[in-house]
């Protein structure tokens, strides 16, 4: 989000006042020549300039970023440097991978050494911003260093490069498949003086892909011999043209298959030499793209916003089978369909808010092709995917949102797929036992100490349900229906209504301490403001727990207007804040339409238009956040045509702020829908009254049945909100669930579990009319009591409690256990723990309680570059016989091993002497999460035991974090 004065006037410049904008004036420029591929390629937008086609197999792109989180697409347009071409790269994502087949021209009379290629020496070249320009499917750029001129277009599957050589002599390229990821296989084999074919195998966030390829040259080459280079170099080759090659033409057909598949792409796809048929043939597709909506305003700075974001939605998902058919399983074996496409890259947990909604009315065709993607994973790989990349499942984000996806699409009347078999890789993928999902289906919540993001993944977990309960019902199987519904109503035990936040559960209770402000281990990239919202299978029901409309209401206004401050760890995808709101990341995308489902639908218009507004704007960094392929640029997209989807799995639209004056969506049944928006400025921002072929329309949603329609639907813009368009219990778009209705689980509320005299415990519950029963202790045939006032216990004990509603229906039970444990001791901590990972706070290390190899269940405590001293008080001097420290290792989060931990001892705890200095010999490097105990047997009398561990300090050089402050966490210092 920007904030600068430049950006203020900028705003108040280019998306203020449309009070001028009249019929006649609007522009004439076609949606092609209104896109700008740059914008997103600063900030944190990760997407690239480079030639593709709609949803195409390469993606052509200058590579000017080799590492780094703003280098994960490749390219940041803050760059000078390019380093080469390469035909795939990823659009928008928070992770890298991808680079493959790397291509740059350059002129050298030099010979090249393999340190002159590895160390990127000679051969990147320096380049001017206004030497670069971009359209769809068409780059363009000037190397300064080698006064080599470089253009770029594509077919779907093959990457078209034209080099015009501007010096006299030692025209050259480098063929580098050793670009970006780890290189676990290749080969590179020269055909002909003409052609070249190979493949690679890598490993990065996909750790096992695959591309193959075949390219030609438009003029003969030989191979320059690389000095120093290995034996059967496999990774690099030069190639040195003759002089009088000025323009060269590079063809490069990619497959995931084999050589032969790629080779048979580009016969298929590119026989011709004509550069500029490939480049017409490209814009030709673009605009029968983009053409599919039909924007009129005269704002072309709002127009080319509009249509870059409808040009990101159709960068991914990515055509993965080659033009015979054939394509790489998730079994990694070959098969064919001739039928359908098969595609790759699925952002889920990113797109099925809006992008994937999106393309249920642009395209539908494709979507049921997604949707057999998406079944060939469950046959071939196990499951519907989560976050697939080239045929390798990342598990990266949470959920599995492939139902949604599917379930969305058959409600809307896209059923061209096996419906039985969907509904069976949707339960299946429901009942596993992994990510929490155990947890989750005993407890009906998950526990924070079971699984990280624990909140996050409760209430994910349970819209997914939600839209397997819809699909099931849909199918007539009343049984799963049951069962999901059930599950789809989760949510409501993560929901503390002391505090109206969605909140972790520890043992039973609430975990603690709790700011809703903090980013922490329970939820997934955000925080509790940006979670507490997240019911949109039953909205109805969310409201219901905050207390009603008017709760609900000040909930979303204090959303908006509190302070922008985060706490906690530092997230970088927590960005485009409004308030808590926060755009640059995907959970909050549907909070601004909840003001529609409690009657004030001019508060919904107001917060869309702002967002539209400040969020969105025609420059490089001109997206808040992450692209996350196509989900960032699909909000606007739906939202600039007056409308969002809230759930997706429902047949309807949430009417929001329409932007523009007129958008019309061509379908793919032949039809057309209009939305108008007359009187429309930047102060007539407020819908007055709407008409629906030519019938008052009052409902504040569109159903997608009348915009798959020929149509029309007007809106009457004014300067005020007005009180009667979508107000009314008619009116309001509804999402609740209704049946089979759970009682929610109960809460325990305890100051920690441990104690050492005795402990007061409460218990409560989200349900109305519920009264409480428990017992203690573990028995096979227990005493139920009813829950009346608080419970002192004075032993180790256990609770088991339950919610029991009027008619006598009980939610899950809840048990929590309290330990009591020897007084006398104590702690002082001389280091200072984040608050995210405190444990139970101070006395944390001493409460008996030790944390499994997972630092995110709530039981490690976490300090950031310091040391960690302690001094535990035994009360007394006592005999001691072993000494231990317990520490954890994840590097990959940051988390090392202390260098050393020492060991003190004192009788007054002023004078300490040490006792031992135990080293860490467990590797740096080693991937993965693991425990050790720094202890020792002894024969010593101490009343004070110091225990200090040196933190690991920086992060090395060769780690993604390098540079940062390494971490050190502990749990539990024993003496015995």
């Amino acid at each position: 989000m920007k904030t600068s004065f430049y950006f203020l006037i900028f705003t108040v410049i280019i998306f203020s006042s449309c009070t001028k904008e009249i019929p006649e004036k609007f522009s004439k420029k076609s949606a092609y020549e209104l896109v700008n591929p740059f914008i997103g390629t600063g900030g944190h937008g990760h997407t690239f300039p480079g030639a593709t086609l709609p949803f195409g197999m390469v993606q052509l792109s200058p590579d000017t970023r080799l590492t780094g989180w703003d280098g994960c697409s490749g390219y940041h347009n803050t760059d000078s440097i390019i380093y080469g071409f390469s035909h795939t790269h990823l659009s928008g994502t928070g992770i890298s991978d991808y680079g493959d087949v790397l291509l740059m021209p350059f002129n050298s009379s030099e010979k090249i050494s393999l340190d002159d290629i590895e160390n990127q020496i000679l051969i990147p070249s320096t380049f001017k911003k206004e030497n670069e320009s971009a359209k769809p499917g068409f780059y363009k750029v000037h190397l300064n260093n080698s006064e080599v001129d470089v253009e770029l277009t594509a077919t779907t599957r093959v990457g078209i490069h034209k080099y015009t050589f501007n010096k006299e002599r030692g025209h050259k390229i480098l063929l580098d498949l050793n670009h970006r990821d780890k290189v676990l296989n290749s080969e590179i084999t020269i055909e002909e003086n003409t052609s070249i074919s190979g493949f690679r195998q890598s490993e990065a966030w996909a750790t096992n892909q695959h591309v193959f390829f075949y390219m030609e040259f438009s003029a003969p080459f030989k191979i320059e011999k690389i000095k120093d280079e290995v034996k059967n170099n496999k990774i690099y080759k030069i190639l040195s043209f003759k002089n009088d090659t000025k323009n060269l033409i590079v063809k490069v057909g990619i497959s995931t298959v084999s050589v032969e598949g790629a080779k048979e792409n580009l016969k298929n796809e590119a026989e011709s030499w004509d550069f500029n048929f490939y480049k017409e043939n490209a814009k030709n597709i673009w605009e029968k793209a983009l053409n599919k909506i039909d924007v009129k305003s005269n704002y072309e700075d709002k127009l080319t916003v509009f249509y870059t974001a409808l040009y990101h939605t159709m960068i991914a998902p990515n055509t993965f089978s080659d033009v015979s058919g054939n394509y790489r399983g998730m079994d990694q074996k070959f098969h064919k369909d001739t039928l359908n496409s098969t595609y790759t890259v699925f952002s889920l947990w990113d797109t099925f808010r809006a992008a994937h909604p999106l393309y249920s009315i642009i395209e539908q065709k494709r979507t049921n092709e997604f949707i057999h993607t998406f079944l060939r994973h469950y046959e071939q790989g196990g499951r519907l995917p989560v976050w697939e990349l080239s045929s390798n499942e990342t598990e990266c984000m949470i959920g599995y949102h492939s139902v949604s996806v599917i379930t969305d699409a058959f409600n809307k009347g896209l059923q061209d797929f096996d419906s039985k078999k969907a509904l069976e890789a949707m339960i299946y993928g429901a009942n596993l036992n992994h990510f929490g999902l155990e947890s989750y289906k005993k407890y009906g919540y998950i526990r924070a100490g079971d699984e990280a993001e624990s909140v996050s993944k409760t209430l994910e977990y349970a819209y997914d349900d939600w839209c397997i309960a819809q699909f099931a019902k849909a199918q007539g199987d009343t049984k799963t229906y049951t069962e999901f519904i059930q599950r789809a109503q989760s949510y409501k035990n993560s929901f503390d209504p002391t505090s109206n936040f969605m909140r972790a559960r520890l043992n039973g209770g609430w975990f603690k301490p709790f700011d809703p402000s903090e980013v922490n281990f329970n939820y997934t990239e955000a925080n509790s403001w940006q979670y507490s919202l997240f019911a949109p299978q039953d909205i109805s029901g969310l409201i219901q727990l905050f207390g009603g409309n008017d709760n609900f209401e000040q909930r979303l206004d204090d959303l908006f207007t509190t302070n922008s401050e985060t706490t906690g760890r530092h997230q970088a995808d927590i960005t485009g804040l409004i308030g808590q709101y926060a755009h640059g990341n995907e959970p909050s995308h549907h909070m601004a339409y909840l003001y529609n489902f409690i009657g004030k639908p001019w508060k919904t218009q107001e917060r869309v238009k702002q967002i539209m507004d400040e969020q969105y704007w025609n420059a490089p960094d001109g997206l808040s956040g992450n692209e996350d392929c196509g989900q960032m640029s699909a909000w606007f997209v739906l939202s600039a045509s007056g409308f969002y989807s809230v759930t997706p799995g429902l047949n309807y639209y949430v009417i929001g702020a329409p932007t523009f004056n007129e958008v019309t969506y061509h379908l793919e049944n032949g039809n057309s829908f209009k939305i108008i928006a007359k009187n429309l400025s930047d102060e007539n921002k407020y819908i007055q009254s709407a008409s629906l072929n030519g019938e008052k329309y009052s409902k504040s949603y569109l159903l997608h049945k009348d915009l798959m329609k020929n149509g029309e639907l007007v809106f009457e813009m004014g300067k005020t909100p007005s009180k009667e368009f979508g107000v009314g219990n008619n009116n309001i778009p509804i999402s609740e669930i209704t049946e089979h209705l759970i009682v929610p689980v109960p809460f325990v509320n305890a100051e920690k579990k441990t104690f050492t005299t005795s402990l007061e415990i409460t218990l409560g519950n989200n349900c109305t009319d519920c009264e409480i029963s428990y017992y203690l202790g573990n028995t096979e045939n227990p005493t139920w009591l009813t829950y009346k006032n608080p419970i002192t216990i004075t032993e180790t004990t256990t609770i088991t409690a339950v919610s029991i509603d009027k008619n006598g229906k009980k939610s899950n039970q809840v048990k929590s256990e309290f330990l009591k444990i020897k007084p006398g001791r104590a702690i002082t901590l001389n280091s200072t723990y984040a608050n995210q990972y405190a444990a139970e706070g101070n006395n944390a290390l001493i409460d008996r309680l030790k944390g499994s190899n997972n630092f995110r269940t709530g039981f490690w405590q976490g300090y950031q570059g310091q040391d960690v001293e302690a001094i535990v008080d035994l009360g007394k001097i006592e005999q001691i016989t072993t000494i231990s420290a317990g520490f954890l290792q994840d590097n990959r989060s940051w988390i090392w091993f202390p260098e050393y931990v020492d060991f003190y001892i004192s009788s007054n705890g002023k004078d300490f002497t040490k006792l031992k200095q135990i080293k860490n010999d467990f590797s740096l490097k080693q991937e993965g999460s693991f425990t050790k105990e720094f202890g020792f047997n002894t024969t010593t009398k101490a009343r004070y035991i110091k225990m200090s561990a040196k933190n690991f300090g920086v992060c090395p050089d060769w780690h993604l974090g390098a540079g940062g402050d390494s971490w050190i966490f502990i749990d539990e210092i024993s003496i015995e």
